[in-house]
């Protein structure tokens, strides 16, 4: 096994996508109720964008291995676990730590991929399908014949997102720059321009009762329009603040603010919701449950994929090695799907 070595790709500190770094060692070896994966394809997320900037709201400690989540073939397996489980193709949420050729992780913390799914395939729907069914399903809980505001609704999440909104039967509009409004149009989503038109203005024309939710993605001043755009009964999904990728100062500042304004408007008497959404939430409290949860949802949304619900979008294929041109390609706002990176 440890004939292999390890390769991975390490973030040393606030850098340009140049600044990676590529670390050679062994291949660690599987503790009591661990397995080790051998990757075969992980992907840059929104998440690595933040945390090379020294953004992201949970930051690790530099350096770091990033890569927010993994799909590969189990190689070996620690005392406690199956020794079935080896050669199983399995998808992981990791936070970090995906950027390797052999990544540990927690046997129960592992979700079998179906057979017939590509590992880049899943790739592309395991941080970003679980974010877009959860927020869906869990927190806005659509039901056909409802009407969906998805902002970035090209992006990674938002591309998942208008499909599975779709697939439950709601109208879904969009949000996206102009180049994106046809494969928009072709998906059965109305999309609007963010950078020329009147958000809140052409929304209210496509849906003059308010929508039913929204999914946003931006945080900033934007947040406000969308929590209005809601009819009664409505919900708002925030789930980021990227308007704040590029900014100085505090991380946790626009984070703690969307809170708090979330807090404020659940407090008052308007029959409307608002949520705050991290894919984390639960873990630390109640860790079985949550273990439990994102193997449910993500098995339904590897089933959605294989019933064609969903597409995988893949923008681009990079061996890891190029990991810095990958991140360039991921931040450049130029592709669409997500940039995978394989072993």
């Amino acid at each position: 096994m440890n004939a292999e070595g390890l390769i991975e790709v390490v973030l040393p500190g606030k850098v340009e996508p140049e600044g990676l770094e590529i670390r050679h060692g062994a291949v660690p070896a599987a503790g009591p109720g661990q397995v080790v994966i051998r990757m075969e394809a992980t992907g840059v997320s929104f998440a690595e964008q933040q945390m090379r900037r020294g953004r992201y709201y949970d930051q690790p400690v530099f350096p770091f291995v990033p890569g927010y989540d993994v799909v590969g073939t189990v190689l070996a397996t620690g005392e406690g676990v199956d020794a079935d489980m080896v050669g199983t193709r399995v998808a992981a949420l990791l936070k970090v730590g995906g950027w390797a050729s052999h990544v540990r992780v927690d046997a129960a913390d592992v979700v079998e991929v179906p057979d017939g799914v590509g590992a880049a395939q899943a790739e592309t729907l395991v941080v970003n399908g679980i974010t877009a069914w959860q927020m869906l399903h869990r927190k806005a809980r659509v039901r056909a014949g409802q009407t969906v505001l998805v902002h970035g609704a090209n992006g990674g999440v938002g591309s998942v997102l208008v499909q599975f909104a779709r697939a439950a039967g709601a109208k879904v509009i969009g949000t996206a720059s102009a180049r994106h409004h046809d494969a928009l149009r072709e998906r059965g989503v109305a999309p609007v321009d963010y950078r020329d038109e009147d958000i809140a203005a052409r929304v209210r024309e496509l849906a003059p009762g308010g929508v039913d939710a929204v999914f946003d993605h931006v945080g900033g001043r934007g947040l406000v329009d969308s929590w209005r755009l809601l009819a009664p009964g409505g919900t708002l999904v925030s789930y980021g603040s990227a308007s704040t990728r590029d900014d100085e100062g505090s991380k946790q500042w626009p984070v703690l603010k969307l809170l708090g304004r979330v807090w404020l408007w659940n407090a008052l008497p308007n029959r409307r919701r608002a949520y705050f959404f991290n894919v984390w939430a639960g873990r630390a409290l109640a860790r079985n449950r949550f273990r439990a949860r994102l193997r449910a949802d993500l098995t339904q949304v590897f089933t959605a994929l294989q019933r064609g619900d969903v597409t995988a979008q893949i923008a681009a294929q990079l061996p890891l090695g190029r990991a810095a041109e990958a991140l360039r390609l991921a931040e450049s706002g130029t592709v669409v799907g997500k940039v995978v990176l394989n072993p």
